[in-house]
């Protein structure tokens, strides 16, 4: 929902990291065209079997290309710490407006053994931040608890959005 709020009137929209494509939908709602991409062949047919008719174009890859904008949600945890700055890099290359979002760090001591074994690069908000600043001219933080999104207290977020803009 935070997505098509943000990217509402935007002509190509790109998702990274689509999973099953139940979120697509609410962003092909406000957008013209909205490509969503997923490494997972059986997420992207069960994406196109239940969304498909929305008219979002599900493709199963890991080609970027590029957009107006892109976001990608619950994707940046599950790459190790040095390789997500390379496809933060990616990212930045293929869109002036770039939306990324994960579980904060400081919720990881209250998630299941499983989650935290997938985990593997949840950050603090002022580091995701500092690694957004790498990449991007302008950062805007969003702190995220129970569909309640704020702009402050990282140290109490369960979930960090960072806007990137060039």
């Amino acid at each position: 929902k935070f997505c098509a709020r943000m990217l509402q009137g935007y002509d190509h929209v790109l998702e990274v990291g689509c999973g099953d494509g139940f979120g697509s939908r609410f962003v092909r709602h406000v957008v013209n065209r909205l490509t969503a991409i997923d490494i997972d062949a059986a997420m992207i047919e069960s994406a196109k079997a239940c969304h498909g008719k929305f008219g979002i174009d599900f493709k199963c890859t890991d080609v970027i290309e590029f957009a107006d904008a892109i976001y990608s949600l619950d994707v940046m945890e599950h790459i190790e710490h040095e390789a997500s700055k390379v496809w933060l890099a990616q990212l930045a290359y293929f869109s002036p407006v770039v939306i990324v979002g994960m579980p904060s760090l400081e919720a990881q001591p209250y998630a299941s053994q499983l989650s935290r074994e997938n985990h593997i690069n949840c950050m603090r908000g002022a580091d995701f931040k500092l690694m957004m600043k790498q990449h991007f001219k302008h950062v805007f933080m969003h702190s995220v608890n129970d569909e309640i999104v704020g702009t402050g207290n990282f140290n109490m977020a369960h979930y960090n959005i960072a806007i990137g803009i060039n």
